[in-house]
């Protein structure tokens, strides 16, 4: 046959069980937490990289503000000043300097004017300022040898200017750098440009101008993977660390307005942090993208590390609390051994637990049933080997059964010789029964010796009396050899010819059966039955017999003083629930006494 493996089982001890049960309820709320916490926790870095990048733009912001403010203030100065104005305007009006000092008059003008532009800019940022009049002439705080501010009259955003009123200015924005020195160290430039009016009429302009790289150095201070740049209103790349972006259309502005979250951008490299501020004076829109995963980096970095200490702590804690609970239950594990042991017939072995605690308690009480339990037994040891002792008293106390067996044969040997052969007949009948009261060595004997012995009996209680009565055998032959307990169906034998014959003849009728394991004994007479009250009376009293106790069940010598109570009891502590015994009887008819028990096949009794 195959050898199918037994399935595979997990361990149920108490303590596998409390184990489990401790860690399931610790991991459960830790591993809810710990989820929880994650979702949490990701939605605060998130915020968190989110305004640490709107915090860093706010800087770029206040930086890139006051740097166009300067530029807006430089403008300013030379709208509002009044003497430049003066001079400037009578400039523009045609002033002549023909008089003498026409010429010390006009290098005057011209250095009041120089003077004025480089006292504004010399404390600032460096700025290129530079003012062009109607009538051609110009004023720069740089060299006019490295660059002719009239070229500026042939960009195509100057006719602009002059429809601009009052205090209104106009942003250039980038262009390549026109300063030939700048050009080498940054190819664009940003300009802002103002008109300098006399009442309604322009007269001059004035634009002020800064190195794009002044800007983008700003974006640059920045943490390198946080791109910041500066756009105009078409989405215009102004200012950028790169100078190759310069011009290019941001086309990102876009992809995060058609996102549910335009905050973060996903690109197809991955998530970006979009982050815009737009500037009052310009209108132009300051914009960062930051990588998402290098702006949580650090922040995800110190989660990191706090979770780690925490998975650390707990498993620490998961450690030392299963070795607590090993320790606490090893007491347990050792009264389950020793109970195993107990279970194993083994009375000696002690569990040896004590404390205070209730398995301390547990271990002293289990050691101290342990030691009844020796106990009583061994009072039942020598209560029984009292009882025998006074059984083989009482037996050296009676005539050495041998010894009569010996004399009635004696007795019936000489009867024979004398010619007395009934009496012989009688000793030799009563010699047979004395011989069967003699084997001790066994409690039950095959049924066909049971049936001899009734034999031998009925025939020694026709010799007593005057009228014979004659024993009718209906045996199946599977009972013969059943074996049945010594001089059971004797008293029964008794009773029929003592009580129901009247020691009158009549039949005695034994009947044996056997099926499925079952054995039914019919034991009949025809004599003069019971009447119905007497039959209740008889009943009762085997009921009575059946709930008593055992008690003494040693032969009283007399056959007679077993009666059908004490046959009753004594088959009802061998057999048990399996025995079962009924009475009938009709007055004049006779009585029949059915025994059925359960035998198994080539069963041994044992001795009661």
């Amino acid at each position: 046959m195959p050898n199918r493996s037994k399935p595979f089982h997990w361990p149920r001890s108490f303590r596998f069980k409390l184990i489990v049960s401790s860690i399931v309820c610790i991991l459960l709320p830790a591993v809810t937490t710990l989820f929880i916490y994650n979702m949490l926790t990701k939605d605060a870095v998130r915020d968190e990289a989110v305004s640490q990048s709107r915090q860093k733009l706010e800087l770029v912001d206040g930086y890139v503000t006051n740097l166009f403010e300067y530029m807006l203030f430089m403008a300013n100065s030379v709208q509002v000043d009044t003497e430049l104005n003066m001079i400037m305007k009578a400039i523009a009006a045609g002033k002549t300097y023909e008089s003498p000092n026409g010429e010390y008059e006009r290098h005057n003008d011209r250095a009041k004017i120089l003077n004025k532009i480089d006292s504004m800019s010399v404390l600032g940022e460096k700025v290129y300022v530079s003012i062009l009049l109607r009538d051609g002439s110009s004023f720069a705080n740089y060299p006019l040898d490295e660059f002719n501010p009239n070229r500026f009259r042939e960009q195509s955003w100057f006719q602009e200017l002059d429809s601009l009123k009052g205090m209104q200015s106009y942003w250039v924005g980038t262009t390549p750098t026109m300063f030939a020195r700048e050009w080498k160290e940054d190819p664009y430039q940003i300009s802002i440009a103002r008109t300098l009016r006399s009442g309604v009429n322009a007269y001059g302009y004035v634009v002020v101008t800064i190195s794009q790289k002044q800007v983008s150095s700003v974006f640059e201070k920045l943490e390198s993977e946080q791109e910041t740049m500066l756009l105009d209103g078409r989405g215009v790349i102004l200012s950028h660390p790169d100078p190759l972006r310069i011009g290019e259309i941001f086309k990102d502005a876009e992809l995060a307005e058609g996102q549910r979250n335009p905050t973060i951008l996903a690109k197809e490299d991955g998530q970006y942090i979009l982050s815009s501020k737009q500037l009052e004076l310009t209108g132009w829109e300051l914009v960062s993208l930051t990588p998402y995963k290098k702006a949580v980096f650090k922040l995800n970095s110190i989660f990191s590390r706090v979770f780690t200490y925490q998975l650390i702590s707990f498993c620490v804690f998961l450690f030392l609390f299963v070795y607590l609970i090993r320790t606490f239950t090893r007491p347990l594990v050792r009264l389950g051994l020793v109970a195993e042991t107990v279970r194993r017939d083994n009375l000696e072995v002690r569990s040896h637990i004590r404390g205070k605690d209730e398995i301390g308690y547990l271990g002293e009480s289990f050691d101290q049933m342990l030691d009844r339990v020796k106990g009583m037994i061994a009072e039942v040891t020598r209560t029984q080997a009292r009882e025998r002792k006074a059984e083989l008293a009482m037996l050296q106390a009676q005539i050495n059964p041998h010894f009569l067996f010996n004399v009635l044969n004696s007795i019936r040997m000489k009867a024979m010789k004398n010619g007395d052969l009934e009496s012989a007949e009688m000793i030799s009948s009563l010699s047979k029964l004395l011989r069967m009261t003699i084997s001790q060595d066994k409690g039950t004997i095959p049924f066909r010796e049971e049936v001899d012995t009734l034999k031998e009996y009925v025939l020694l209680m026709n010799m007593r009396q005057r009228e014979e009565v004659r024993l009718e055998l209906d045996l199946s032959s599977q009972t013969l050899e059943t074996q049945v307990p010594r001089f059971f169906l004797q008293p029964l034998i008794e009773n029929a010819l003592i009580h129901g014959l009247s020691q009158r003849a009549g039949t005695v009728r034994i009947i044996s059966r056997e099926e499925a394991g079952r054995m039914s004994i019919t034991v009949q007479d025809n004599g003069r039955g019971m009447e119905d009250s007497e039959l209740e009376l008889l009943r009762a009293k085997l009921d009575l017999a059946a709930s008593r106790s055992a008690g003494d069940r040693s032969a009283s010598g007399k056959f007679s003083g077993l009666g059908l109570s004490n046959v009753y009891e004594r088959m009802m502590i061998m057999y048990g629930d399996s025995f079962s015994m009924t009475v009938n009887s009709r007055v004049s008819e006779g009585t029949e006494i059915t025994i059925t028990m359960y035998i198994p096949q080539q069963a041994v009794m044992n001795d009661v």
